[in-house]
Protein backbone atom coordinates (compact mmCIF):
# COMPACT_ATOMS: atom_id res chain seq x y z
CA UNK A 1 0.00 0.00 0.00
CA UNK A 2 2.75 2.34 0.85
CA UNK A 3 4.56 1.82 -2.71
CA UNK A 4 1.24 2.86 -4.90
CA UNK A 5 0.99 6.20 -2.26
CA UNK A 6 4.73 6.95 -3.26
CA UNK A 7 4.23 6.37 -6.63
CA UNK A 8 0.66 8.14 -6.97
CA UNK A 9 2.69 11.06 -4.86
CA UNK A 10 5.65 10.79 -7.04
CA UNK A 11 3.54 10.81 -10.59
CA UNK A 12 1.67 13.81 -9.32
CA UNK A 13 4.53 15.72 -8.84
CA UNK A 14 5.48 14.96 -11.82
CA UNK A 15 2.30 16.16 -13.69
CA UNK A 16 2.17 19.27 -11.90
CA UNK A 17 5.82 20.20 -13.18
CA UNK A 18 4.48 19.32 -17.18
CA UNK A 19 2.18 21.52 -16.91
CA UNK A 20 4.33 24.03 -15.56
CA UNK A 21 6.46 23.77 -18.22
CA UNK A 22 3.81 24.18 -20.43
CA UNK A 23 2.10 26.84 -18.93
CA UNK A 24 5.86 28.82 -19.32
CA UNK A 25 5.90 27.99 -22.97
CA UNK A 26 2.72 29.39 -23.20
CA UNK A 27 3.83 32.62 -21.90
CA UNK A 28 7.09 33.17 -23.04
CA UNK A 29 5.95 32.59 -26.82
CA UNK A 30 3.27 35.11 -26.18
CA UNK A 31 5.82 37.61 -25.00
CA UNK A 32 4.55 37.76 -21.57
CA UNK A 33 5.15 35.46 -18.23
CA UNK A 34 2.41 36.65 -16.40
CA UNK A 35 -1.12 38.55 -18.01
CA UNK A 36 -0.63 41.97 -17.42
CA UNK A 37 -2.47 45.19 -19.15
CA UNK A 38 -0.97 46.71 -22.35
CA UNK A 39 -1.85 49.37 -24.59
CA UNK A 40 -0.98 49.50 -27.94
CA UNK A 41 0.67 52.51 -30.16
CA UNK A 42 2.19 52.82 -33.53
CA UNK A 43 5.44 54.59 -35.13
CA UNK A 44 6.41 55.55 -38.58
CA UNK A 45 9.80 54.54 -40.01
CA UNK A 46 11.08 55.17 -43.22
CA UNK A 47 13.10 52.00 -43.25
CA UNK A 48 12.58 49.20 -40.76
CA UNK A 49 15.15 46.46 -42.08
CA UNK A 50 15.52 43.72 -40.22
CA UNK A 51 12.66 44.41 -37.55
CA UNK A 52 10.12 41.39 -37.11
CA UNK A 53 7.06 41.03 -35.32
CA UNK A 54 7.85 40.11 -31.83
CA UNK A 55 11.10 42.26 -31.43
CA UNK A 56 11.24 43.82 -27.72
CA UNK A 57 10.89 47.33 -27.40
CA UNK A 58 12.95 48.63 -24.26
CA UNK A 59 12.47 52.05 -22.28
CA UNK A 60 16.41 52.41 -20.79
CA UNK A 61 17.29 48.89 -21.66
CA UNK A 62 14.49 47.48 -20.00
CA UNK A 63 12.32 45.56 -22.25
CA UNK A 64 8.56 46.90 -21.80
CA UNK A 65 7.12 45.84 -24.59
CA UNK A 66 6.76 43.36 -28.30
CA UNK A 67 6.49 45.03 -31.55
CA UNK A 68 2.96 43.14 -32.69
CA UNK A 69 3.04 43.73 -36.26
CA UNK A 70 5.18 45.71 -39.27
CA UNK A 71 3.08 46.91 -42.40
CA UNK A 72 3.61 49.25 -45.29
CA UNK A 73 1.87 52.37 -45.28
CA UNK A 74 -0.21 53.12 -48.47
CA UNK A 75 -0.09 56.53 -48.90
CA UNK A 76 3.74 57.37 -49.01
CA UNK A 77 5.11 53.73 -48.36
CA UNK A 78 6.70 54.05 -44.92
CA UNK A 79 6.87 50.97 -42.37
CA UNK A 80 4.32 51.09 -39.82
CA UNK A 81 5.02 49.42 -36.89
CA UNK A 82 2.20 48.49 -33.89
CA UNK A 83 3.87 48.39 -30.48
CA UNK A 84 2.40 46.56 -27.72
CA UNK A 85 3.65 48.23 -24.36
CA UNK A 86 2.84 47.96 -20.76
CA UNK A 87 -0.06 49.76 -19.40
CA UNK A 88 1.78 51.50 -16.23
CA UNK A 89 3.72 52.50 -18.33
CA UNK A 90 3.18 56.42 -19.39
CA UNK A 91 5.32 58.08 -21.89
CA UNK A 92 5.35 61.59 -22.80
CA UNK A 93 4.28 63.12 -26.28
CA UNK A 94 7.77 63.82 -27.15
CA UNK A 95 8.70 60.40 -26.87
CA UNK A 96 11.33 59.28 -29.58
CA UNK A 97 11.28 55.96 -30.98
CA UNK A 98 14.60 54.02 -32.79
CA UNK A 99 15.35 51.26 -34.00
CA UNK A 100 18.67 49.43 -33.00
CA UNK A 101 20.48 46.61 -32.98
CA UNK A 102 21.74 44.28 -30.16
CA UNK A 103 25.87 43.90 -30.70
CA UNK A 104 26.89 44.50 -34.32
CA UNK A 105 25.02 42.01 -36.24
CA UNK A 106 22.33 41.08 -33.58
CA UNK A 107 18.75 41.60 -33.73
CA UNK A 108 16.79 44.85 -33.77
CA UNK A 109 14.84 46.07 -31.10
CA UNK A 110 12.99 49.69 -30.81
CA UNK A 111 14.46 51.55 -28.01
CA UNK A 112 12.16 54.20 -26.72
CA UNK A 113 13.61 57.53 -25.19
CA UNK A 114 11.00 59.48 -23.27
CA UNK A 115 10.80 63.06 -23.42
CA UNK A 116 9.89 65.30 -20.99
CA UNK A 117 6.92 66.60 -22.11
CA UNK A 118 3.73 67.12 -19.15
CA UNK A 119 1.27 65.16 -21.10
CA UNK A 120 1.33 61.53 -21.81
CA UNK A 121 0.80 59.13 -25.19
CA UNK A 122 -2.56 57.78 -25.00
CA UNK A 123 -3.79 53.84 -26.33
CA UNK A 124 -3.72 53.99 -30.09
CA UNK A 125 -1.95 57.10 -30.45
CA UNK A 126 1.28 57.58 -32.95
CA UNK A 127 4.73 58.47 -32.07
CA UNK A 128 6.11 60.97 -34.10
CA UNK A 129 9.78 60.96 -33.99
CA UNK A 130 11.48 58.45 -34.98
CA UNK A 131 15.00 57.26 -36.36
CA UNK A 132 15.13 54.07 -38.39
CA UNK A 133 17.64 51.16 -38.50
CA UNK A 134 20.83 51.63 -39.82
CA UNK A 135 21.21 49.92 -43.14
CA UNK A 136 25.06 48.04 -42.59
CA UNK A 137 25.25 46.57 -45.85
CA UNK A 138 24.48 50.23 -47.63
CA UNK A 139 27.08 51.83 -45.80
CA UNK A 140 30.16 48.61 -46.54
CA UNK A 141 29.02 49.07 -49.98
CA UNK A 142 29.29 52.94 -50.19
CA UNK A 143 32.98 52.67 -48.01
CA UNK A 144 34.11 49.87 -50.19
CA UNK A 145 32.87 51.38 -54.17
CA UNK A 146 34.82 54.62 -52.63
CA UNK A 147 30.82 56.63 -53.05
CA UNK A 148 31.11 58.30 -49.35
CA UNK A 149 32.07 61.53 -49.97
CA UNK A 150 35.24 62.60 -48.18
CA UNK A 151 35.53 65.20 -45.33
CA UNK A 152 35.27 68.08 -46.39
CA UNK A 153 38.67 70.87 -44.93
CA UNK A 154 37.29 72.63 -41.86
CA UNK A 155 37.61 76.17 -41.70
CA UNK A 156 40.65 77.73 -40.27
CA UNK A 157 39.82 78.88 -36.74
CA UNK A 158 38.70 82.14 -36.02
CA UNK A 159 41.78 84.55 -34.50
Amino acid sequence: MKQSKLELYVGLFVLMGIAAIVYLTVKLGAGAIVGGDTYVMEARFTNAGGLNAGSTVLVAGVPVGRVESIRVDDTDYSAMVTLRVQSGLKLPTDTMASIKTTGLIGDKYVALAPGADETYLSAGSRITMTESSVDLESLIGKMAFGSVEKGKEAPPPAP
